[in-house]
């Protein structure tokens, strides 16, 4: 759940690829990517309002996590990061827009849910970023945990699944908490910092921007612990696995890269590395991009225009950004977080 703006979410699905299809079996099912390059652009549907992930400026200029995705995709199927339509959709107009064709991607911060891949006539690739519902303090609390709650005055959104999840948590560890709730984000953030409720819960990136506009902010700490998980992922239309795989691989590239030690500064030098795995990557001692219908070189073009994962995190949600997480859950595997790449071979 986020604010108002993303009471829709949407998520992933962990649909395997079939194995040994050939570039002519992918092609017959490719009419989104025959789409794409038929019109010289990607049309991305994207929220304009979630900081972080995706919103546009007063000069119409788009950043966030979800966008520079959409770039990846523009860099991996036409060569160039710049060749994106970005439409900006109403929560309950998601799905619809993607079921009429309307967008050949659903970003916008989506949380995957069983119905959600289910139901609506869509299909999620892999997750982009994993987030969770979390709560945030003041520092002089002296509190370090969640568990150190008990007789807490929370503020939470009135109806959400948070105030649910909050319900659970406490509940079932026998905590006793007071709810401060509203139908408007705007007004329980105004309620937290002017002292009226002891802690705000929302998704742990929502916080964080809360965190980021307040005056006091340096004062306000994120606790450690998430009580839900809210995995986000792009979605396309069931049926159309030329595309399927394309998005899912594209994601595999900015993970691999950064896997790899791959980044925008350096993948020109690493074309000539001894080591096989980066060649393959690279397109250089293996063509990767044939069974996706893309160029030889596509993973290349991702990470000289785009970058690789970490790249993007940093500058989007991380110390490059206003919001300053952390990694967490979104750094890679081999340093404790969620974040894996399927073998480029």
């Amino acid at each position: 759940m986020r604010s108002v703006s993303r009471l829709w979410t949407a998520a992933v699905s962990l649909v395997v690829m079939g194995v040994g299809l050939s570039s002519e079996a992918w092609s017959a099912t490719a009419s989104t990517v025959d789409a794409i390059r038929a019109r010289g652009k990607v049309v991305c549907g994207v929220a304009d309002r979630e900081p972080g992930f995706s919103e546009v400026s007063t000069r119409g200029t788009w950043s966030g996590l979800d966008v520079e995705f959409c770039s990846a995709l523009a860099a991996a199927v036409l060569g160039n990061r710049d060749a994106v339509k970005y439409l900006s959709l109403n929560p309950g107009d998601r799905f619809k827009s993607l079921q009429d064709n309307e967008i050949d991607v659903l970003l916008g911060a989506t949380t995957w849910t069983l119905t959600r891949d289910t139901e609506l006539g869509a299909r999620f690739t892999s997750p982009l970023y994993y987030d969770g519902q979390g709560f945030i303090i003041p520092r002089n609390h002296s509190i370090a945990s969640v568990l150190e709650l008990s007789g807490a005055s929370v503020c939470v959104l009135a109806g959400s699944s948070d105030e649910t999840a909050i319900a659970d948590f406490f509940g079932s560890r026998k905590m006793r908490y007071q709810r401060i709730t509203s139908d408007r984000w705007d007004d329980l953030v105004k309620t937290y910092t002017n002292g009226g409720c002891t802690v705000l819960t929302g998704e742990v990136s929502l916080l964080a921007y809360e965190k980021s506009r307040m005056s006091s902010g340096s004062d306000q700490m994120l606790l450690p612990e998430m009580i839900t998980k809210e995995p986000y992922g792009p979605a396309v239309r069931v049926g159309d696995d030329g595309w399927f795989a394309v998005v899912r691989w594209t994601f595999m590239a900015l993970v691999a890269a950064e896997e790899l030690n791959i980044s925008s500064s350096n993948v020109d030098t690493m074309k000539s590395s001894p080591s096989h795995e980066v060649r393959r990557f690279l397109g250089l001692d293996a063509d990767l991009g044939a069974p996706l219908g893309l160029a030889r070189d596509w993973a290349y073009q991702v990470v000289k225009q785009v970058g690789n994962y970490g790249e993007i995190f940093e500058r989007t949600l991380g110390q490059g950004s206003s919001l300053k997480l952390d990694r967490g859950l979104n750094n890679l595997w081999s340093k404790g977080g969620l974040m894996y790449a399927a073998p480029f071979r």
